[in-house]
């Protein structure tokens, strides 16, 4: 269910920090049209740390009214306390969402057998497909390929979003889990290489903003198009990096005000990109072919 190109969506925030639900429908309903093969919101591209509770479940909801069947709905559900985790994720799955997207916890650093134990309770707890996300840069607790083989061999851990960035570890996962167990990037600028190792595709900040194209590339490297794969990369690669100019999703919104997607308001602690970031991610905006509104947003 969870292969080929899933977006990491953004959530939209009004001026006044409510949740834009307009915006978010265009977004979702943009989403698909374009190609997209499953969305995740409310990971933490979504700002999740920021949305109340009543917000977070909004976001699934209308993400699940808007995708209406059409594609599956991976929802975030991920974090610190492994009892608070549980009880949201029970409460996406009364939502109906198709599986939970789940961060490794942040901060308290836990062991490997740590690890295990939180992704064994939640999978114990909740019968949705549960795909890990291990992001060391960002939460400080790396999943080891030891630790994923053991967690592919529970049923409803169905894959791991893999952003180590190290090469070398997400070819020893990609050897070490059954076949059925899907490895997907968590880094758009991997995500070739990741799937010439057997990965299965690619959860994406990138796609917010260029969502046909992204699927084309994870479609050409799923097919063994690596010729076609390469020419999109090359295309793609530097708005995948501008990306990460600053700490993300506080680029990709950037990047979504310009095009006249969103309104791009972030939550503290996330501010607007420096002034001279923002002129860099409107260069590559125009270098790449994107339309560039400097104005309200366009409705779509």
């Amino acid at each position: 269910m969870f292969t080929g190109c899933g977006t990491a969506l953004v959530t939209p925030f009004r001026r006044d920090l409510s949740l834009d639900e307009e915006a978010l429908r265009r977004l979702v309903r943009r989403q698909i049209e374009a190609g997209i093969d499953f969305l995740v919101p409310c990971g933490t591209t979504g700002e999740s740390p920021t949305l109340a509770r009543a917000e977070h479940l909004r976001v699934i909801q209308i993400t699940l009214e808007e995708a209406g069947g059409k594609v599956p709905v991976l929802g975030g559900a991920g974090g610190y306390n492994t009892a608070e985790v549980i009880e949201l994720a029970r409460e996406l799955e009364a939502l109906g969402v198709n599986g939970i997207l789940s961060v490794t916890p942040y901060y308290n650093k836990p062991t490997q057998e740590g690890l295990y134990q939180h992704y064994k309770a939640i999978a114990s707890a909740v019968p949705l497909p549960i795909v890990v996300y291990s992001v060391q840069g960002r939460t400080g607790v790396n999943v080891e390929p030891a630790t994923a083989a053991r967690l592919a061999q529970i049923d409803n851990i169905v894959g791991i979003k893999e952003a180590s960035g190290n090469i070398a570890q997400i070819a020893a996962i990609v050897h070490r889990v059954p076949e059925r167990f899907a490895v997907l990037s968590g880094d758009d600028a991997v995500t070739l290489p990741l799937i010439a190792l057997g990965g299965k595709g690619l959860i994406s900040v990138v796609a917010n903003e260029i969502p046909a194209e992204t699927t084309q590339l994870v479609h050409a490297c799923l097919e063994g198009d690596f010729v076609r794969a390469r020419r999109l990369q090359r295309k793609c690669l530097p708005l995948m990096e501008i990306n990460f100019v600053e700490s993300n999703p506080i680029p990709v919104k950037a990047a979504m005000g310009l095009m006249g997607l969103l309104e791009p308001v972030y939550r503290l602690p996330l501010v607007p990109p420096a002034a001279g970031n923002l002129a860099r991610i409107e260069r590559v905006l125009e270098e790449t072919g994107l339309p560039v509104h400097r104005g309200a947003p366009v409705a779509s």
